[in-house]
């Protein structure tokens, strides 16, 4: 599960997504889950993501409760928690298992996707844990200088503003110097190549074909059936 290419893992989380969206019993979603886990398990990737799995979790049981409180049924509330799950956990196999400028090459070579589009996506992935770890970094500075954003709900949006302006400054730099870099080296120019193959092999068509037989199957048992 780990070699396959690019445009295979996306067609795979793409159809999860369409699985999860499309099942509305507890067990099928909860099978939906299970086999996603077991995908991470396979490729390697379920220890290494424990910390963001929980966070998924979490946040599926808070939103459960909200669908609850909002005056759902808890078959609907436990749905909803699910579905949330089957459309998200495949997406930490997607994003452990493919480099990004892999999937930059696949969007571009195989989705027919604007080559700046995908770099836009990509390059906006590739700073998330940048942004995230630069956040914990000046909290920690402004913390040290004696802020604690502690108290009510207004006072915690009044003092986190004295951290999320440095950080904005800083990203504003941070773009400033890729915007320079990609212009010295010739980005949005008429011809691009890129250094590894993205095309798919042998096995990559067969995980594919049984995606889309799997996909008709779930459409058609939800259809003939009501999975």
């Amino acid at each position: 599960m780990r070699n396959l290419v690019p445009i295979t893992k996306i067609l795979l989380t793409l159809a999860t997504a369409v699985w999860a969206i499309v099942l509305h019993e507890p067990v099928s979603l909860c099978v939906l889950c299970f086999f996603e886990i077991c995908i991470l398990l396979i490729s390697g990737e379920l220890f290494n993501n424990l910390k963001a799995l929980f966070m998924l979790f979490i946040f599926a049981f808070c939103l459960g409760i909200i669908e609850y409180i909002g005056g759902g049924t808890e078959k609907e509330s436990v749905v909803a928690s699910l579905r949330m799950l089957g459309m998200t956990i495949i997406f930490i196999y997607l994003l452990a298992t493919v480099k990004l400028q892999d999937l930059t090459a696949a969007m571009v070579m195989q989705l027919k996707v604007p080559y700046e589009y995908a770099f836009m996506f990509t390059a906006g992935l590739r700073f998330v844990p940048d942004f995230i770890e630069e956040n914990r970094a000046v909290a920690e500075a402004q913390a040290c200088r004696g802020l604690a954003i502690q108290g009510n709900f207004i006072k915690q949006i009044k003092r986190y503003m004295s951290v999320v302006r440095p950080i904005m400054l800083r990203s504003l730099g941070r773009s400033e110097t890729m915007a320079l870099s990609l212009e010295l080296r010739g980005f949005g120019g008429s011809k691009r190549t890129f250094t590894e193959s993205v095309a798919p092999k042998i096995p990559d068509y067969g995980i594919m074909g049984l995606t889309c037989i799997i996909t008709i199957g779930v459409i058609a048992g939800r259809i003939l059936y009501g999975f």
